[in-house]
């Protein structure tokens, strides 16, 4: 399984990042440009996936390491993004949130 730091996805330009947390977990604050697909969602809605390489990321690393597994075996370029978005913030990185008026247009 591929694996990136959270430094190495901020230096990132142009790879699509999914973050598979749940929607509450995603809206209270996510990496800049990732877009929602809760694992709990992922098996439903995989043609909604990426069909260029892209990240995963969840809340620590340990739900994005599965889901790559998962869609590696199924085919898919994709890349764990290790510590997740709670060592994003603990590097204290801007995370953007949504507010309950605007939660559709960020979730996919």
């Amino acid at each position: 399984m591929k694996s990136i730091t959270v430094e190495q996805l901020a230096a990132r330009q142009g790879v699509p990042l999914i973050d598979v947390r749940e929607r509450h977990e995603f809206a209270a604050g996510y990496v800049p440009g990732a877009v929602n697909l809760p694992m709990s969602e992922l098996a439903e809605r995989l043609d909604e996936l990426p069909a260029e390489p892209f990240d995963v990321i969840c809340q620590a690393g340990g739900r994005s390491a599965r889901v790559v597994e998962a869609l590696e075996a199924r085919g898919h370029d994709a890349t764990n993004v290790d510590g997740g978005t709670g060592e994003w913030i603990a590097r204290g990185w801007a995370v953007e949130t949504l507010d309950d008026s605007s939660i559709e247009a960020r979730i996919a």
